[in-house]
């Protein structure tokens, strides 16, 4: 009687602890950025700089900076790139799931607030290319410039790629979603107004949390790697 061979299980891959966290927390962080950037809100260090207008997501946005520099220092440049590049699918998926429940899903009759929801959430799809292209492009720049520092002092590299990838993604964003459009006042919008500010307040905080945030997330992958 001859004897049938089960095919060998394949080798589980390991996947370190610190790359598995991170990674899960870059897509949350990337689909809370184009939420959170519905809300304007007022920031300022003085006397460094005054008020400022700045939306929110630049929160969320500061986050994917920092971990994609981590990942970058605990994993290598390549995988860190594949995380970015990964990080499209939910960006993408988000976007999706949410123009179709406003487009689609009918609400419910007790539900009075359809309009404000389509207000906050409903980016059109100007602002939805100029996010994704913006994201890839800025990212991407963080993390070949924070490998192209290697050798120089960790928190020196995070904030230095911050700054760049943070004014690259302001410039592209704004003039994707913004060049050519008229205000009420019938004249074009001030986009160098627009980047200036938001530049300014970003450099900012890039600068304030960028890089202890950065040294703090190495420590600590390293610290989850070890257990």
């Amino acid at each position: 009687m001859q004897t049938v061979h089960s095919p060998a299980p394949s080798p589980a891959i390991a996947v370190p602890r610190s790359l598995f966290l991170y990674a899960l927390v870059y897509g949350g962080m990337a689909v809370l950025a184009g939420v959170l950037g519905a809300k304007l809100a007022d920031v300022g260090v003085w006397p460094v700089i005054g008020r400022m207008t700045v939306e929110s997501g630049i929160f969320a946005f500061l986050l994917l900076i920092v971990l994609s520099s981590v990942v970058s220092e605990l994993h290598g440049v390549a995988v860190a790139q594949r995380m970015v590049r990964y990080g499209f699918v939910p960006l993408i998926l988000s976007m999706i799931l949410i123009r179709s429940v406003i487009d689609l899903v009918p609400p419910a009759p007790v539900w009075a607030y359809q309009k404000e929801f389509a207000l906050i959430l409903g980016q059109g799809a100007r602002m939805q290319f100029a996010g994704l292209c913006s994201y890839g492009l800025s990212q991407t720049l963080n993390v070949l410039v924070f490998a192209r520092l290697a050798g120089r002092l960790l928190m020196v590299r995070a904030w230095f790629a911050s700054l760049l990838s943070q004014i690259v993604d302001t410039v592209i964003f704004i003039s994707l979603s913004f060049w050519g459009v008229v205000g009420a006042d019938g004249h074009p919008l001030p986009l160098g107004v627009m980047m200036g500010s938001q530049i300014i307040a970003k450099v900012v905080l890039s600068t304030i949390l960028v890089p202890v945030l950065v040294w703090l997330g190495v420590r600590l992958g390293r610290a989850l790697d070890r257990a």
